[in-house]
């Protein structure tokens, strides 16, 4: 016959209201907040490889919903979305910087749109975007021709390189794998990015590379080929990452990121 179960408080010494401390926690310097497609495989990893060099910098992730298939209609239909996705980033505490994690997207929506979904949930953030991000960093640069190298289809291509040209940026030569699905993008390897730049510089003289899509890997390599090319060259996730920390006023220069990461906003040189 089985025992009846013992009352596990009443046969253990209980030790309550014990003095603890708190401190800055892991946010003693910064914390960012990412917003990530449901279909991204890529810019957590790199993010996280550079955000682990960085002492007291959080970051925090909240992912969206998005159709895999690329179009104009399943980049815009992500807009209302935003919104709740910001609010559950760490909805108790302050957040420096909140960043969303789709290029393509954001030139559909427009900077200010994604920045206004992000704010009704988070008022007064400081917001950034891929396309922010990367006119900033071309801004540092002191870049005026920028050679784009993207993964989309024909029809998001335009909405890219119009979106550039309009901030008052040339687009002498645009490149493009034309793939439609992010699980395919995402699986593109480094070297097959490597040829693409290598093959838009040879066709044009650029002041900057731009290798647009938060599911494209570069990250690592970045700065090797950039010294190879011997011009500056930046990502979405790459660009995103730097622009979200000189927003929160961290001025960390890291290794191995290629020049981009040795700038302030707007500084070139």
């Amino acid at each position: 016959m089985s025992q009846p179960a013992s009352n596990a408080i009443e046969d253990t010494l209980l030790i309550e209201h014990l003095p603890y401390e708190t401190d800055a926690g892991l946010a003693s310097r910064a914390s960012i907040g990412l917003i990530v497609l449901a279909t991204d495989y890529t810019i957590e990893h790199e993010w996280r490889q550079l955000f682990a060099g960085i002492d007291g910098v959080a970051l925090y992730h909240s992912r969206i919903f998005n159709e895999d298939h690329i179009t104009p209609d399943t980049l815009r239909a992500m807009g209302p979305r935003i919104v709740e996705c910001a609010r559950v980033l760490t909805p108790d505490t302050q957040l420096d910087v909140i960043a969303y994690g789709c290029t393509s997207a954001t030139m559909t929506i427009g900077e200010e749109g994604v920045f206004a979904n992000i704010r009704k949930a988070r008022p007064g953030v400081q917001c950034t975007t891929p396309a922010t991000a990367a006119f900033a960093a071309f801004d540092a640069f002191g870049a005026k021709r920028i050679g784009v190298l993207t993964p989309y289809p024909a029809e998001v291509n335009k909405i890219v390189a119009d979106y550039i040209s309009a901030r008052g940026y040339r687009v002498p030569v645009f490149g493009s794998f034309n793939s439609d699905h992010d699980t395919v993008v995402s699986r593109i390897t480094p070297q097959s990015i490597e040829q693409a730049v290598r093959e838009l510089v040879r066709h044009s003289a650029v002041d900057a590379i731009f290798v647009s899509c938060t599911s494209v890997r570069l990250m690592a390599d970045c700065a090797q080929l950039e010294a190879s090319l011997g011009i500056p060259l930046t990502s979405s996730n790459h660009a995103m990452a730097w622009h979200a920390l000189r927003l929160a006023g961290i001025e960390d220069r890291p290794a191995r990121l290629g020049s981009l990461y040795d700038l302030s906003l707007g500084k070139a040189g």
